[in-house]
C-alpha cells in the first residue's frame, strides 16, 4: 500500500511536469515556486493567467490633457518590448531578468530587488509557460552595442538630428521629442488599443539611459507596440547618430 502511494504521487509529479513544464527546460520544484511567486507578487496587475488581465486599475496616465490606460503586459502571447534579442524574436534570460530586478521606469512596473535570485529565475521560468512560443521556437540571441568614440558629439549630433527627420520620427514623437507629434493620437498597438508615444524630454527611457540602451531600443524596435527596428533600414552609423541626437532631447 505503501508502495503504492509513493508510486502514485510520482505519477502526479511527472504528469504536471508534462502539462506545464516539458519542453521549458525547468524542473517541477522550480515551477511551482514561480508560479507561487507569480501569484503573489505578478498576479494583481498580470492576471492569474498571466494575459495582463489583473485587477491594476491604478495603471493610468494623464498626458496631453487626456487619461491613457496603460495595459499590463500579457504573457500569453510571449511579445516582449525590452529585449537584446532581433525584432520578432524571444528575449534572453538576461534580459527577463534585468526587467524583472530594475522594474520599468515610468511605467506601474516595480523593481523586485527584495526577491531572492532563485525566486527570479523561477518566475522567469513559470512564466515561459504561458505562451506556446517558448516551446516552439529558438530563444534570441543578444545584439551587441559597442559604442564609438564620437556618439554625442555635436557632428554625431547634428547628423542625428537630420535622420531624425528623415526617418520621420517627429511625426509620433514631435519636432521635439515631448511625444506630441501628428500621428500620436492615432498610434495603437498589436491590439488595436491606444498608445502613448513616449517623450524623451523627461530623460527617463523604459529600457535604460546609457547610449547602449538607446541603440538597442532602435535596432531591436519595441514589439507590440508602433515602435518597428531599425535595423534594416537603418546603418549602424546612422542608428548611432540617431543616440546622439536622442541623447540630446534629454537633456
Amino acid at each position: 500500500m505503501k508502495e503504492k502511494i509513493v508510486l502514485l504521487a510520482l505519477l502526479s509529479i511527472v504528469s504536471w511536469a508534462f502539462l506545464i513544464g516539458e519542453g521549458y527546460g525547468a524542473d517541477p520544484q522550480t515551477l511551482k515556486l514561480g508560479e507561487t511567486v507569480f501569484k503573489r507578487r505578478c498576479a494583481f496587475c498580470h492576471g492569474q493567467k498571466g494575459d495582463g488581465i489583473g485587477m491594476a486599475e491604478f495603471v493610468y496616465k494623464k498626458a496631453k490633457g487626456k487619461v491613457w490606460k496603460l495595459y499590463p503586459r500579457d504573457f500569453t502571447n510571449g511579445v516582449f518590448r525590452l529585449r537584446s534579442t532581433a525584432t520578432g524574436s524571444l528575449p534572453t534570460d538576461e534580459d527577463l531578468l534585468r526587467t524583472l530586478t530594475d522594474g520599468i521606469p515610468r511605467s506601474s512596473m516595480p523593481p523586485a530587488k527584495d526577491l531572492s535570485k532563485d525566486e527570479k529565475k523561477a518566475v522567469i521560468e513559470y512564466i515561459k509557460t504561458l505562451s506556446p512560443r517558448w516551446k516552439e521556437e529558438e530563444r534570441g540571441k543578444p545584439i551587441t552595442a559597442a559604442k564609438p568614440d564620437w556618439v554625442g558629439s555635436p557632428k554625431s549630433t547634428e547628423k542625428g538630428e537630420l535622420v531624425w527627420k528623415e526617418m520621420k520620427c517627429w511625426e509620433c514623437h514631435g519636432e521635439k521629442g515631448r511625444g506630441d507629434g501628428p500621428k500620436s493620437d492615432s498610434i495603437k498597438d498589436d491590439s488595436k488599443r491606444p498608445i502613448l508615444p513616449f517623450d524623451f524630454t523627461i530623460g527617463a527611457l523604459k529600457r535604460g539611459t546609457t547610449p547602449e540602451n538607446i541603440y538597442l531600443a532602435y535596432t531591436t524596435g519595441l514589439d507590440g507596440t508602433g515602435m518597428p527596428s531599425y535595423e534594416d533600414s537603418m546603418n549602424e552609423e546612422d542608428r548611432w547618430h540617431l543616440v546622439s541626437y536622442t541623447m540630446k532631447l534629454m537633456r
